[in-house]
């Protein structure tokens, strides 16, 4: 019996889901912003002095760098865009201590186990190398990947909600404030107008296609409807019984 179009959509879709969801929580781009930081030249006076009606080269010369801050889940990275001058620090301070931040870890981290232990169900039960499949199995494992797409998306939820708002609520903590203790830990930098990366994109993607392939392996649990064969009805019982559905031919 060939295996159902189901079965074969959910065993291909789960794992790549999969794959998507921890590219997604690994990498370290689930919000970003640019920034512009101003640097005088060095030996320059300062710009008090030089409004003092020097002559030409009293004045200070700027250069202007465009910084690229980015957050994930795990990691936090600082770049100098157009260059390979990067940094990058596991994630400190206010952002790792918010709550928000450690629910969406937590759901990733219990989506993963799930969806990977879904795939392990779906592929014992689909046995493509036999003639009957385990529908019953195949669906469980389609119910555990369901389940990890609808935690991951609840992850994913949760920090866009709060996307501008992770680890910059306590004053003094967040980026670019002046606070007055100057401990270690990551590089200060300016206020940035954070947005959206790439990593959300893959979450949410991955986690779609979770849905879907765990969404078709349940619905390989009901048994195919095949119409009697009047020409040899006594293999009717046996392909009901013995090959679980399955139509055969006289």
């Amino acid at each position: 019996m060939h295996t159902p179009a189901t079965m074969v959509m959910g065993i291909v879709f789960a794992p790549l889901g999969l794959v998507l969801v921890l590219t997604a929580s690994i990498t370290p781009q689930w919000r970003e912003g640019q920034a512009r930081l101003g640097l005088t030249g060095p030996g320059s006076p300062p710009r008090s002095k030089a409004r003092g009606g020097g002559g030409p080269g009293t004045l200070a010369a700027v250069e202007t760098l465009l910084l690229l801050r980015s957050d994930g889940l795990w990691e936090s990275c600082l770049q100098v865009v157009q260059s390979e001058l990067k940094q990058c620090w596991p994630v400190t301070g206010a952002y790792q201590r918010d709550p928000r931040l450690r629910l969406a870890r937590g759901l990733v981290l219990s989506s993963l186990f799930l969806c990977g232990t879904g795939i392990v169900l779906a592929s014992v039960g689909v046995r493509c190398w036999s003639d009957v499949p385990l529908r019953g199995v195949a669906a469980l494992g389609g119910f555990l990947v369901v389940l990890a797409g609808l935690l991951s998306l609840t992850a994913l939820g949760v920090y866009t909600h709060n996307l501008g708002r992770l680890g910059v609520d306590n004053p003094g903590e967040g980026p670019g404030s002046g606070g007055g203790g100057g401990g270690g830990g990551a590089p200060r930098y300016p206020h940035l107008t954070l947005r959206p990366a790439g990593s959300l994109y893959f979450g949410w993607l991955g986690s779609c296609i979770q849905v879907l392939g765990g969404g078709a392996l349940l619905l390989s649990f009901k048994r195919p409807w095949c119409p009697a064969t009047q020409a040899c009805p006594e293999l009717t019982a046996y392909v009901d019984d013995v090959l679980d559905g399955g139509c055969m031919k006289c």
